[in-house]
């Protein structure tokens, strides 16, 4: 990645408060240009999901409106997560109230205009269900030149997390996810296998707490919530899954990416939502997808430790 020039970005997102602290590295970045914000129902239904994201804008000052997106997969009925994120999908510390009204534009009329608006070429982060990107592709086929790249949060090429085999994101809305990964565009997946190795110990929410600036002590509150669920399924830390799809993008010397073909099965009583690595190329296909398998834990947490440093001197 250049890092002399700003890269226009989309956050789109279900948040969550992973969503919430991948979106709190991205406005720390210094290579990111965030353009737009847009909201999918996923972790919590589209009109808690959209509250939540114009909070977390307010409490990071990204001076946008944020766009709603669809409320509904694309064909499935829609699934939440309350018992990890809570009734409101961003449970925990009290956050300050939006400051913009919502866009009129919806998030694929927003991710529109700014694909054609962008002079440079737009990565998409996409931190919940694919269902707005997979929208966007289908109804402006000619805007995918102006995408540099999508980064996903979403499978597990060995495991699930919500089934057996599939993951929580792709699994709300597979068929958007097989829209996706056979879009031809370059794609990125930060799946269950990197994200699960992802994790923050208690001690080290102190350290960020200890910053002593606002939004670090609200990412310390995120994961006393968070953490009170991710304990009772035997994980001793905090699993940050989403964060991985920003930061393997600004730092990925400290991930390991391997590219393989990745598809997406959609039927199957134990296998819907999987996704489906050709690890020995048994298919035929090209690899159609970068993919994020692991990391340096230890640098990866100071590398979140240092993004919640750059708040020092907010205020709320």
């Amino acid at each position: 990645m250049d890092t002399n020039k700003k890269i226009p970005v989309i956050l789109d997102g279900d948040p969550g408060h992973d969503d919430a602290i991948a979106w709190v590295l991205a406005k720390a970045c210094n290579e990111f240009d965030i353009k737009a914000i847009t909201t999918v129902a996923g972790n919590q239904t589209l009109d808690k999901v959209t509250y939540n994201a114009r909070r977390i804008a307010a409490l990071l000052k990204i001076d946008i409106e944020v766009a709603r997106g669809r409320k509904v997969p694309l064909l499935s009925d829609l699934i939440i997560a309350p018992n990890f994120h809570g009734e409101s999908g961003l449970d925990g510390p009290e956050l300050p109230e939006p400051n913009h009204e919502e866009s009129e534009l919806s998030a694929v009329e927003m991710m529109a205009k700014v694909l054609k608006e962008s002079k440079e070429k737009v990565i998409i982060v996409a931190t919940g269900p694919l269902s707005n990107v997979a929208a966007l592709l289908l109804s402006h086929p000619e805007l995918k030149e102006k995408i540099e790249i999508i980064s996903i949060m979403g499978g597990g090429l060995r495991n699930g997390n919500w089934t057996p085999a599939a993951e929580f994101n792709i699994l709300v809305d597979p068929e958007a996810a097989y829209t996706v990964f056979h879009s031809g565009l370059p794609l990125q997946m930060s799946s269950l296998d990197v994200t699960e190795k992802a994790l923050v110990y208690p001690e080290e929410f102190d350290i960020i707490r200890n910053l002593n600036n606002p939004v670090a002590k609200v990412v310390a509150e995120w994961f006393d919530f968070f953490f009170i669920h991710v304990k009772s399924l035997g994980h001793k830390g905090a699993t940050l899954h989403d964060p991985c799809a920003i930061m393997s993008l600004i730092h990925p010397e400290v991930f390991t990416i391997k590219d393989y073909y990745v598809d997406v099965e959609l039927s199957g009583n134990y296998t819907r939502g999987t996704t489906v690595a050709d690890y020995l190329g048994r298919t035929g296909n090209k690899p159609n997808c970068k993919c994020v398998v692991g990391l340096n834990r230890d640098k990866f947490v100071q590398l979140l430790i240092d993004a919640c440093k750059q708040y020092e001197g907010w205020k709320i």
